[in-house]
């Protein structure tokens, strides 16, 4: 149970000032019923706001389509940012809301947003494994030995000291492939490719987990049932 401004504040609607406007303005129910006092507890799933009911009550994941371009930052001076392709009620929220698993601005494809901080934990610890797919375009043309070179364990990336894990190398075309990682290296896809001697043209996440994107454009995002 929790408070109507506390609970209209968390998840970004209004202010907890503004709640008190909200409810005397009749646009809070409880089970159907009008609510007439801002500080009324009430479980946060039979509460509505101009007659639907709150959005992800219990936390927040959603995917999105990060176009090229964009930075997976909240700071300023990178350009433009995710978030600004977000609901900027899902900006207001406390917890705030964050990319679980960055991509960096000359890669497209699929991010997760979360408030959720044991989901972000989740998805982006080491100790996890997450699977990860990323469609790459190279510069000349691949060779199959790269198939067991990235199966191998055994690469290194410069100015690190312990090799990638294996990874695995699906050759679409002569300079298209698939690469599936369980990591989250700095710059990783980009850098394994470099260190056997070939320039990624064109880079774009298209699995996350157990996640993609469907048929999301660019720009476009849904929200995800929690796992």
């Amino acid at each position: 149970m929790r408070r109507l401004d506390q609970l209209l504040s968390s998840l970004g609607y209004c202010t907890r000032r503004e709640a008190e406007a909200v409810v005397k303005g009749g646009q809070v129910s409880i089970n159907g019923i009008v609510a007439t006092r801002s500080d009324q507890r009430a479980d946060p799933h039979q509460v509505t706001l101009d007659g639907k009911p709150l959005e992800a009550p219990d936390g927040l994941l959603a995917v999105l389509h990060k176009p090229l371009g964009y930075v997976c930052t909240h700071a300023d001076g990178e350009g433009p940012t995710i978030y600004e392709l977000l609901p900027h009620r899902w900006l207001a929220r406390n917890p705030a809301v964050t990319s679980a698993g960055r991509l960096d601005k000359d890669t497209s494809g699929l991010i997760l947003i979360t408030d959720i901080g044991a989901l972000v934990h989740r998805f982006t610890s080491p100790k996890a494994e997450v699977e990860k797919i990323y469609e790459v375009t190279v510069d000349h043309a691949l060779e199959p030995s790269l198939i067991e070179t990235f199966a191998s364990g055994t690469v290194m990336l410069r100015g690190e000291e312990r090799p990638c894990l294996p990874a695995k190398l699906v050759i679409h075309s002569a300079t298209t492939a698939s690469l599936t990682i369980t990591e989250g290296r700095y710059h990783q896809v980009r850098r394994m490719f470099a260190s056997q001697g070939w320039h990624v043209e064109a880079l774009h996440r298209s699995r996350f987990g157990d996640y993609t994107l469907g048929d999301l454009k660019e720009g476009q995002w849904r929200i995800l049932e929690k796992p």
